[in-house]
């Protein structure tokens, strides 16, 4: 049996992430994509951040719903509540929602951590959630997931 993987074209898994997926550059989303996932699934759902921010872990990216079909997010995804492919997203701890990469304090290179959940269940999360809200919707949910991390230093 395969392992489901997630995966980026923008940078290899544990390397720096290119300046325009962060706050310095174009703060745009990398794109994604996945295989392998466990069958049947009814949606999967994202998780982006950064554990070692100094207020604690920082959320960058939550987005759920993608359909199951899907096995990739192109980059620069539009960072609305709702999308066209019928996905969510969710509110970030900058306070926006959709994606704001990397923007870490100058000094220490930062984990960026990118885990992709497939779930036996659509969410019934409004458009603009928190992470706390996505984690207790996904809780008995989670089929499998696979993870992808990059690097930041300022």
């Amino acid at each position: 049996m395969a392992k489901f993987t997630l995966a980026s074209s923008a940078f290899a898994s544990g390397a720096a992430i290119p300046d325009a997926y962060t706050c310095t550059g174009g703060d745009v989303s990398p794109a994604l994509a996945w295989s392998d996932a466990p069958t049947p699934i009814a949606s999967f759902a994202l998780i982006a951040d950064d554990p070692d921010a100094p207020a604690g872990t920082w959320v960058h990216w939550l987005i759920w719903n993608i359909p199951p079909t899907m096995q990739a997010l192109p980059k620069d995804m539009p960072k609305s509540g709702r999308l066209d492919n019928g996905a969510l997203q969710g509110r970030n701890d900058f306070r926006k929602t959709g994606y704001n990469g990397p923007c870490p304090p100058p000094g220490k290179t930062h984990r960026y951590f990118f885990r992709m959940y497939a779930l036996d269940a659509k969410l019934t999360l409004e458009p603009g959630a928190t992470r706390q809200q996505l984690d207790a919707a996904m809780k008995g949910h989670i089929v499998d997931e696979a993870e992808y991390m990059g690097t930041y230093r300022r």
